[in-house]
């Protein structure tokens, strides 16, 4: 199988200053290319470190795809290393100076000189078009490793990967079929105690069943080659009926996108007041482009008991004329009221949390997916009133 290794670069992306998505994205990416990524590691702008690390990955790795290091300043080194690596010189292209010229003068600037330090690369190297910015890209052998070197900009490195790396790496090896993944995403369930249920679940050959947890949801995953499909599909049956009601979305889209999607199909609108979650709700579903009406984010009054936010999700159904609206209230003693209110019929429920040690954004999210789980619930004809591990009912409607 291929070996694929990325290698992020920079102080701010070693020190935590900066998110690193490039990663992500590209482990992601390749992964549903059928090239899953092998190993991961970052390094920081020091030029000895850089120059070592190259040497040692590509002692392991079949391709090496280095991120970051490749602008005007002085602490873009990546170039440099490549050559100190190689034992070569960096060498002037003017076909990219000139490339460089019309990407400022397209832009009514003119070129600065550090820019021409993006046109020099070692001189054994090939290099890689990109067509969005000024970074020129670059790919050398070292070791018997094919090293490709990109752009940190996010815009620059996704289209220099699929439009130059990927096609690549397709014309010298041979790439696996891509691999099946299966997942869904439950609310309301511990980690712990789904394991106890599906950990003892045979699964057919060569495949992983994984669990992401990231509060508050839990993501399952069951990921192996496309020769097993079949056998999947069975097994993933009983992953369903492990999770149940409690599985809120499957694939990736997400619930604010599914309850979007059941709301235009009903053809209903939604309005949304939030107290606690201030206006989080609102923007997830925006988001999703959910059909919304003019919803409100009212100061605390003080009052957030079952029935004053019910009267207040019946209040923002006349003013605002839509066919269904949800209300949330204050956090009041560690509990939580939301109410769902129809032309039918109004239903609500106030929750205690269970645990102590959440932060307040993991509480704001957690009742924005409450409230989304009583919406997918009610527009799915199950009962609003889900069961979930660490929200406790103390009053309903």
């Amino acid at each position: 199988m291929l070996r694929l290794e990325m290698l992020c670069t920079g102080d701010e992306v070693l020190h935590g200053q900066i998110i690193d998505t490039n990663s992500a994205w590209l482990a992601d990416y390749l992964f549903q290319q059928g090239i899953p990524m092998r190993a991961r590691s970052t390094v920081g702008d020091a030029l000895e470190d850089l120059v070592s690390t190259l040497q040692l990955r590509s002692q392991y790795a079949d391709v090496l795809i280095v991120n970051g290091g490749l602008g005007p300043t002085s602490d873009d080194l990546s170039a440099q290393a490549a050559a100190d690596a190689l034992g070569e010189r960096l060498v002037e292209h003017p076909e990219w100076i000139a490339q460089m010229e019309a990407y400022f003068a397209s832009r009514g600037r003119p070129m600065s000189d550090s820019n021409r330090k993006q046109a020099m690369i070692p001189a054994s190297a090939e290099m890689i078009d990109n067509p969005v910015g000024t970074a020129c890209g670059f790919a050398i052998q070292l070791n018997g490793c094919w090293i490709f070197f990109t752009p940190g900009v996010p815009s620059e490195f996704k289209v220099m990967v699929e439009l130059q790396i990927l096609p690549r790496l397709r014309q010298r090896f041979t790439l696996s079929e891509p691999p099946l993944c299966l997942r869904l995403t439950t609310f309301g369930r511990s980690e712990s105690g789904l394991a106890q249920q599906l950990d003892s679940l045979p699964l057919p050959p060569n495949t992983t069943l994984g669990y992401r947890s990231s509060m508050p949801i839990i993501e399952l995953k069951l990921t192996g080659p496309s020769s097993q499909r079949e056998a999947m599909i069975e097994t993933w049956q009983h992953v369903r009926a492990v999770a149940g009601e409690n599985c809120v979305f499957e694939g990736t889209a997400g619930l604010p996108h599914d309850v979007a999607v059941l709301l235009r199909e009903r053809g209903l609108r939604l309005a949304v007041s939030e107290q606690f979650t201030a206006g989080l709700l609102s923007w997830q579903l925006r988001s999703a482009d959910a059909p919304l009406g003019n919803g409100e984010l009212p100061e605390h009054s003080g009052n957030s008991s079952l029935k004053e936010v019910a009267s207040r999700a019946r209040i923002l159904a006349t003013h605002s004329g839509v066919d269904l609206t949800i209300a949330i209230g204050e956090l009041q003693d560690d509990c939580i009221s939301v109410v769902l209110h129809s032309a039918q019929d109004t239903f609500g429920q106030t929750m205690v949390y269970s645990s102590q040690r959440h932060s307040q954004r993991i509480r704001q999210e957690m009742t924005a997916m409450l409230a989304l789980d009583m919406l997918r619930r009610w527009l799915t004809g199950q009962s609003p009133y889900g069961n979930y591990e660490w929200l406790k009912p103390t009053e309903t409607l």
